[in-house]
């Protein structure tokens, strides 16, 4: 199994790549990020990774992770953002490849753990995730503020 990781010329592959996770996860009409906003927030800015898997120098799947901080471990972890196999290529091992990937830059930079989110829908992710020995982290809920929520929110800097 081959990997490599993206780079500046990829962003149109990047993008392709989260289109058709956004497809499979039926949220294609959440999805406004550009070629120009990967290269910027990936590349330029270096806020997150891309890896690639490959079979015969062809990239078939990827994955886009970020460091994050765990305060009781004390240490940076990896938070794995999005994972997507092409169909046509999965049941061959290539997700499962990506995770121990991951685990194993996660080791080799000294971080504390690998963690993701899942939709509670998904449960043939979940049964994957939960053969690869993750643990679902029941007693924890997401929390998000996006969109004009967000800004609402940020106009409030100062105020009680």
């Amino acid at each position: 199994m081959e990997f490599r990781f993206a780079r500046e010329g990829d962003c149109a592959l990047i993008l392709q790549f989260i289109s058709r996770l956004a497809d499979y996860e039926k949220l294609s009409d959440q999805l406004v990020a550009t070629e120009e906003m990967l290269k910027e927030w990936i590349f330029d800015k270096q806020i997150a990774e891309v890896l690639f898997v490959l079979e015969e120098g062809k990239e078939v799947g990827f994955a886009l992770f970020f460091h994050n901080f765990s305060t009781f471990l004390g240490r940076a972890g990896i938070y794995l953002e999005d994972l997507f196999v092409l169909p046509e290529y999965r049941g061959r091992g290539l997700g499962r490849g990506l995770l121990k990937e991951l685990a194993h830059i996660a080791v080799m930079r000294g971080c504390g753990r690998l963690e993701w989110s899942c939709l509670d829908w998904n449960a043939p992710s979940i049964g994957f995730y939960l053969s690869m020995g993750a643990t679902a982290m029941d007693e924890w809920t997401t929390y998000r503020v996006t969109g004009d929520s967000l800004k609402k929110l940020a106009e409030q800097t100062g105020q009680n």
